[in-house]
């Protein structure tokens, strides 16, 4: 029997994989070996947790200030030990982290299979967003099977002449987590939020935490939250801040005793999918929220120049704004105010998936290995499958 072996570190990587991981175990035909690396820690052991995931192997590189390079480099090393000692017959990689790359090579450097899940997304700059296109361009150099989540992201590898037969969309597994959490309903840890998601009050819900943000583009997302704030006291924002200082001695100075704004910890994914769902809008730097708030009808201002997620914007429901503060400032102050602009970007467009996409992924596998075959690719009906 094949041994599969899904190998992560950061939160985002096991939310994603976690759908993966739980049909891969189901299979009859598959073997599943976890790894984590331990890029994050404590939000990664949040996840497994929650979807009752227990690690077979776990390399913990986390250390205080991590750079690219040290994350890189011990995470190949603790790999390149691990292969030595049990092989799978393919290793499956989520996105664009550094981890995943670093998963990525340490397997072709054994020789080993990669998969590669969420394949194909990209930008067109390879600085932005920074490490990740970069990374998601070499992981597709390396990748055996790339698992596209969208036409789009097929028809981006096929433009870089990745063969069609090596390519499935599959739908983006996030969207099973997702669907499968949000009905979960958990209660917030922090009495604040509870209270909150009782009062009726309409939420901003802030999240950032891009390298290419850090600084003083950051700063002035501190400033602009602060001025959003004191205009719209009836507002309640909530900042889960990213556990990084450098985001935090950005972001926090400047909203400091505010009474409107809450400021949290890194939020569990069944509180957070929640906090998602009971918020008015979206003002974020993240990718893997640009797709999770659209398929629950929530607008979504992304703090970024560019997407390699372009589907939601196409839709409508997500606007890239940039980081610029009196920009961030009006695009907030036009949906709260504005009920024709707020409708516009409001409608429930599920551009991303069916909650599918982990049955698809493992079908896939197992075709890869002779042992079954691939159902219909994500958005195509039997009978027009290419």
């Amino acid at each position: 029997m094949p041994v599969i072996m899904p190998i992560y570190g950061t939160r985002p990587e096991a939310i994603k994989l976690a759908p993966i991981v739980a049909a891969l175990k189901a299979s009859s035909q598959l073997s599943c070996v976890v790894t984590v690396t331990g890029q994050h820690r404590a939000m990664l052991d949040q996840v497994n947790e929650l979807f009752g995931i227990v690690p077979d192997y776990d390399l913990d590189i986390i250390q205080q200030r991590q750079t690219l390079t040290s994350i890189m480099t011990k995470t190949i090393a603790g790999l390149d030990r691990l292969f030595e000692q049990s092989t799978p017959d393919a290793v499956i990689v989520q996105g664009d982290t550094t981890t995943s790359t670093a998963a990525a090579i340490a397997a072709f450097y054994h020789g080993i299979p990669v998969i590669h899940v969420e394949a194909g997304l990209r930008s067109g700059n390879l600085f932005s967003p920074f490490p990740e296109e970069a990374n998601r361009k070499i992981t597709s150099q390396i990748a055996s099977l790339h698992l596209a989540p969208t036409s789009s992201s097929r028809a981006n590898l096929l433009a870089e002449n990745v063969p069609g037969e090596n390519i499935v969309v599959t739908g983006n597994t996030v969207i099973d987590a997702l669907l499968n959490t949000v009905e979960q309903n958990v209660t917030f840890a922090d009495p604040q939020l509870e209270e909150l998601a009782v009062s009726g009050r309409k939420i901003l819900l802030v999240t950032t935490h891009r390298r290419e943000n850090q600084g003083e583009a950051m700063r002035g997302v501190g400033r602009a939250i602060a001025r959003i704030a004191k205009a719209e006291p009836q507002l309640t924002i909530v900042l889960p801040v990213h556990k990084n200082p450098a985001v935090r001695e950005a972001v926090l100075p400047a909203i400091e005793g505010l009474q409107n704004v809450i400021v949290t910890e890194p939020l569990a994914y069944g509180e957070f999918t929640r906090l998602l769902s009971i918020s008015h809008i979206i003002l974020t730097d993240s990718g893997g929220v640009q797709e999770e708030a659209p398929s629950l009808g929530k607008p979504v201002l992304v703090m970024r120049e560019n997407t390699e997620r372009p589907e939601a914007v196409d839709a409508g429901t997500v606007s890239l704004i940039g980081t610029d503060e009196d920009r961030i400032v009006s695009e907030v102050d036009n949906l709260l105010n504005d009920k024709a602009s707020f409708n516009s970007m409001a409608s429930a467009i599920n551009p991303y998936g069916d909650g599918q996409a982990a049955p698809r992924s493992v079908a896939a596998i197992e075709k890869m290995f002779g042992l079954g075959e691939r159902m219909t690719d994500f958005g195509l009906s039997p009978t027009t499958r290419s």
